[in-house]
């Protein structure tokens, strides 16, 4: 059959004929894959194999009754506090584009640092210091912060249903820069009035974990706010009834604080040397303010039950303003114990939901505490795990089969084909196509186009995406418009595939290794392949992977590849490749760096961005000036990118090894 001469399109690397101006320079991008603490992520999972879990969880659980004079503890119990600093940890977690989430455990930096919503968790940090400080390196902060609410709610009585361990510290906040306020989410991601953000950002306020508690703009309206309960939980991935679990879960627990009306002092950021807050009293303990709202929600704040749900079905509620000023809801006429807690609007909601799903699971979860167990459980694992990808990232003796959120594939089945033989029917075929097509040069150039569409999905965000699956087969992959045109090669692999029936050649190995040769063929560097892959049944697990910012800019670009997990310098080469296999006639070369470094402003924006940013101008020329050195540069990236999602524990891969030729390779690749 013929072959369409369709380009190789990197991921928001379309063309803009509109030069805008300036360049911003390379900030946070990296030339570099060096690691900027003193030790290397090996250095943290050796660490992390010798940890004992058990003995910290023993010294966790020992600690959440151990009050400080300096920060004491609600009720005599801590756990209300960490189960509130993982969460906030975790719930910055967004669907869109992967960000957010505990890994990297980056609360401990601006901007996240000083939101609103992240009053006093400076203070948990310090308490948990001398449990960090006594476990060392294999103990991360994102770790420890996740494990310490896992421990507060088994502590205080409630379920859990494991722990998944491995998340690498960052170095600084930097990972969380487009999560806001900061100038360059601004420009990426604006939210013209902040309360009513949407997606791709996360919560509806920027600053804040979900939404106003007060509810819309501070409006205490129930029956608004639960529209954006379900629009903001939606960002992040979760249904009605993790929703409502987890609310009612989490305020199964401890209390707000808004003992006054003076508010908060300057934040951690504004004034490291001044407690936060300092307005109100001692500003600690009985006159704390974090929220600006006051009180328990239950009678029994340290101990798991599910009369959050007995209290907010059954009860009255009333609309005032609190000690700290701000809208809060009592219950009418209360006597006793009832007199002293409270309800936000956002609790309320769940009672005016205009779809009645959550005034329907607040039945259930009131009626059948075993069903709020379960729920809550695996809401919780959901919440705090998310960002962490597949389940063969994870690691510890405590980790719970693969959830269905994490989209888990087969296990690969023992391959027979030799992949020398494969390759050779994939060269007859490029050979085949040359004769038959009118653009015989442009032959090969779909199928790298295919097996870069597949593999590009990835997110290093949150370890999603990538080829493992070969999902491009099905829906909705193969209908996103920049897939155009692939199931022509798809049905041309297919004679490939059938002929290999049978013989472990899985669809997702077969698309790399064409595009592996195909790029070879182009005039590539030999790449080594590693094989392995599975096939998924679906397409289930590719939503939200084709997020598309416009306009088509520098900055945009930069996004793609940040989102990718590939540096500055692998940005340029892959990039190159992907423009020289655009001009008719042309192989894989640095030719279109070279070109563009002659070209002025007639060239589109995102092209001259590798001429006049100073970082990647310096690569360009680099790669400009030695071919050699841009094709080696190249297979490099290129195997990268194929490989990425190929995990083996935290930051292992199970190709990382291989290296040597095709043909030596296969005998062990079969193992």
């Amino acid at each position: 059959m013929a072959y369409l001469p369709v380009l190789l399109v990197l991921p928001l690397l379309a063309v803009s004929d509109s030069h805008v101006g300036s360049y911003p320079a390379a900030a946070g991008m990296r030339s570099d894959d060096l690691p900027r603490w003193g030790y290397t992520p090996e250095d943290y999972v050796a660490a992390l194999a010798k940890l004992d879990f058990e003995a910290v969880k023993t010294d966790l659980t020992a600690f959440m009754t151990q009050s400080q004079d300096f920060w004491p503890a609600d009720y005599g119990h801590y756990g209300g506090l960490l189960i509130r600093q993982a969460w906030h940890c975790a719930g910055t977690y967004r669907s869109s584009d992967g960000r957010g989430g505990c890994d990297g455990g980056s609360q401990r930096f601006g901007p996240s640092l000083s939101w609103e919503d992240n009053a006093n968790l400076d203070k948990s940090k310090t308490l948990l210091w001398p449990i960090k400080e006594k476990f060392g390196l294999g103990l991360s902060w994102g770790d420890l912060i996740i494990l310490a609410g896992n421990v507060a709610i088994e502590s205080m009585g409630g379920p859990v249903l494991g722990f998944c361990a491995g998340r690498v510290d960052a170095a600084d906040g930097s990972q969380d820069e487009l999560l806001g306020p900061t100038a360059r989410q601004e420009s990426l991601f604006p939210c013209p009035v902040n309360g009513d953000c949407k997606a791709p950002l996360g919560p509806d306020t920027v600053g804040l974990i979900y939404v106003n508690p007060q509810g819309p703009m501070a409006n205490p309206i129930p029956r608004l706010s639960a529209g954006q309960i379900r629009d903001t939980f939606g960002r992040m991935g979760m249904n009605d009834s993790e929703t409502v679990a987890l609310i009612g879960g989490d305020h199964a627990f401890g209390k707000t604080h808004g003992a006054c009306p003076e508010g908060p002092g300057p934040s951690p950021q504004e004034d490291p040397t001044r407690p936060w807050p300092g307005k109100c009293g001692s500003g600690k303990g009985k006159d704390a303010y974090t929220s600006g709202l006051e009180g328990p929600w239950t009678t029994n704040p340290t101990q798991w039950d599910n009369s959050y749900f007995k209290h907010l079905q059954s009860l009255t509620w009333e609309l005032y303003k609190g000690p700290g000023n701000k809208w809060q809801w009592r219950v009418q006429n209360a006597t006793g114990a009832l007199s002293g807690i409270m309800m936000l609007t956002t609790d309320i909601a769940l009672l005016e939901d205009p779809e009645g799903s959550y005034q329907k699971l607040v039945r259930e979860f009131a009626e059948d505490a075993a069903k709020l167990d379960h729920a809550f459980a695996h809401a919780w694992y959901k919440l705090a795990t998310r960002d962490m990808g597949p389940v063969t990232r994870c690691l510890g003796k405590d980790v719970p089969p693969a959830q269905p959120w994490q989209y888990p594939l087969p296990a690969p089945s023992q391959p027979q084909a030799k992949l020398s033989k494969v390759r050779a029917e994939v060269v007859k075929m490029l050979n085949r196509s040359k004769t038959e097509s009118a653009e015989g040069f442009f032959s090969a150039v779909p199928f790298a186009r295919l097996a870069w569409r597949c593999a590009s999905t990835f997110r290093a965000t949150d370890y999603r995406g990538g080829c493992n699956g070969a999902r491009i087969r099905f829906s909705p992959e193969k209908d996103w418009p920049v897939n155009k045109g692939l199931d022509q090669v798809l049905e041309s692999l297919q004679l490939i595939q059938d002929r290999f029936a049978g013989r472990g050649l899985p669809w997702a190995d077969l698309i790399v290794l064409a595009g592996n040769t195909a790029v070879e063929e182009l005039g590539g560097k030999k790449m080594q392949f590693c094989s392995g892959r599975s096939d998924a049944a679906d397409g289930q697990g590719s939503h939200d992977l084709d997020l598309d910012l416009q306009p088509k800019s520098w900055a945009t670009v930069r996004e793609s590849f940040e989102r990718m997990g590939l540096s500055a310098r692998e940005m340029v080469v892959l990039s190159g490749g992907a423009r020289a296999l655009g001009f008719a006639g042309a192989q894989l070369s640095n030719s279109y760096l070279t070109r563009l470094l002659g070209i002025g402003h007639a060239a589109s924006e995102t092209d001259l961005m590798f001429k006049f940013d100073p970082v990647l101008a310096a690569i360009t020329q680099e790669y400009a000036s030695d071919n050699g050195l841009f094709l080696e540069d190249f297979a490099k990236a290129w195997t990268k990118v194929m490989d990425a999602d190929r995990f083996k524990g935290p930051r292992g891969n199970v190709c990382a090894r291989l290296s040597e030729p095709l043909s030596d390779r296969e005998s062990h690749l079969r193992r």
